[in-house]
């Protein structure tokens, strides 16, 4: 059994990434296939299919090495038909049949899970939260995911939208519009979109300068990275805009672990490639809003898996199902 492996999949809008993964959750091989959504996105499952059977003739290896498919998709799924219910980018009609059409096709056993639930799967499994059953994984990119895990597993709640951490009301009264229709949400903020947004109107201000500025009237545009950047070479502006994103992220993840009380608070996504001086920013306002129980117990650190964490989290689905 030990040297059987799992495919792990973690399927995006553009491209989807699969591995082999051993059953100590080490990465063997890893890949990427472009994800053809077109004609309602029917070839999806296939291409999956074919690219495994691919790597496999490639590696001169046959498919009972393989013990199961575990992957992340960017929606909501019913845990117990396996159906995403509705995923706009990919191109399915609503209720699509996700494990049902992968099994077929490759006559494995697949498991599916939402992919910011994985990622933190892959987190606690094999990267920062290695060692810990009670974590909650904060995924800071284009929005912001979330998945929370309790005593080793998932927390997906009654319709499979628990851990939808970036709709937090951050501004209770106002704020940005959010693409999900609300105003105020935390992803607004915290997120590399929210972040430029802020960035964006700082600079509209006539009397804005600095190192921030001159990059915005040099390009025409400015990024999540700029601004960390000079924040980090002292800029004023930019440093602003650093401590009101750690403000909202600080005291959304200390009103998180108010209520859960979990061992880590892993904080990945490109935002989080910020590094220390985010982190340390959103440990001050995490501290000044935490329970003082909470606040001595809950570790928050940085992600280490990076783009790894999905496919990871995705092959644990597997172990974790057939008790391996």
């Amino acid at each position: 059994m030990s040297e059987q492996w799992i495919v792990g999949v973690d399927l995006g809008g553009t491209t989807t990434k699969l591995a082999f993964i051993d059953m100590k959750g080490n990465i063997l091989h890893k890949w990427e296939i472009v994800t053809d959504n077109s004609n309602e996105g029917q070839y999806i499952t296939i291409n999956i299919a074919k690219a495994i059977d691919h790597k496999l003739a490639e590696l001169n290896e046959q498919k009972s090495k393989l013990i199961g498919i575990g992957m992340g998709a960017p929606g909501p799924v019913d845990y117990q038909t396996g159906i995403i219910r509705n995923v706009v980018n990919l191109g399915w009609k609503n209720n699509f049949p996700l494990q049902e059409s992968l099994q077929s096709l490759t006559d494995l056993p697949v498991v599916i899970e939402n992919d910011a639930n994985c990622a933190a799967l892959g987190e606690m499994w094999n990267g920062a939260g290695k060692g810990a059953s009670d974590l909650v994984c904060v995924t800071l990119g284009t929005g912001v995911g979330g998945g929370v895990i309790a005593n080793g597993n998932i927390v997906r709640g009654s319709y499979g939208a628990a851990g939808e951490i970036g709709h937090i009301t951050s501004i209770p009264f106002g704020g940005a519009p959010c693409n999900c229709g609300k105003s105020g949400c935390l992803e607004t903020i915290a997120s590399a979109t929210g972040i430029v947004r802020l960035a964006k109107d700082e600079l509209s201000k006539t009397e804005a300068q600095g190192e921030l500025a001159d990059l915005y009237a040099a390009n025409g545009m400015v990024t999540a990275k700029d601004v960390f950047d000079c924040a980090r070479n002292g800029d004023a502006l930019a440093k602003n805009i650093q401590d009101d994103v750690a403000l909202h992220l600080g005291m959304a993840l200390a009103n998180i672990a108010n209520t859960l009380n979990p061992e880590k608070i892993v904080l990945g996504g490109g935002v989080s490639r910020a590094g220390d001086i985010l982190l340390d920013a959103v440990k001050v306002n995490f501290s000044m809003f935490a329970f003082s129980s909470v606040r001595e117990s809950t570790n928050l650190t940085l992600a280490t898996l990076g783009n790894d964490a999905g496919v990871i989290g995705a092959a644990w689905l597997i172990k974790n199902n057939l008790n391996l």
